[in-house]
């Protein structure tokens, strides 16, 4: 049975990625500024993708961090005080998150794949030294987030059947 308490972990799960995600992001991108003052043409490759997806992810992991605990609190006083707001907004909300994460995973795979690609293209080719730096990076950037979705993902399938079966059950009644 979905209860307030499940929203509870909902909420307190994504606020820790979300942090997690702004962790990471900061590291990439003081990586990046790092590596953007070496010598080496691999490094300044590889501070291209650290930069560019640290950015992103900090960016997203403080949006969604600042969020969370309105969200969290909108939504549990909605269970019980306000249960349309659960059909009319968070559900639609949920679905839209749904469906980006779809597109997240098509990006990150191609991202994944094309930074592979670089990487082994470039690997012998000591003149392009840049690209497989820059492949090897944005392929480790593209998996961490690839993997960091997929669990964000399982939790917002399993919280948006929640609240699916929390509306159904109040059209039981």
């Amino acid at each position: 049975m979905f209860s307030k308490t499940d929203i509870e972990k909902y909420f307190l799960a994504e606020k820790q990625e979300s942090l997690l995600f702004l962790i990471v992001g900061i590291i990439g991108i003081i990586l990046a500024l790092v590596f953007f003052f070496s010598k080496t043409n691999f490094y300044k490759g590889a501070a291209v993708p650290l930069l560019t997806i640290g950015l992103l992810m900090g960016v997203a992991g403080y949006t969604v961090y600042a969020r969370s605990d309105s969200d969290r609190k909108r939504n549990v006083y909605a269970y019980d005080m306000n249960p349309a707001e659960i059909k009319e907004k968070e559900i639609p909300r949920m679905e839209k998150v749904m469906k980006n994460f779809v597109i997240y995973r098509y990006v990150q795979i191609t991202l994944l794949l094309l930074g592979i690609g670089l990487f082994y293209y470039f690997n012998n080719n000591e003149l392009q030294i840049f690209w497989k730096g820059f492949g090897i990076t944005l392929a480790i950037m593209a998996l961490i987030t690839l993997s960091a979705d997929y669990f964000a993902e399982k939790r917002g399938d399993e919280y948006l059947k929640g609240l699916n079966f929390r509306v159904g059950a109040l059209k039981a009644t």
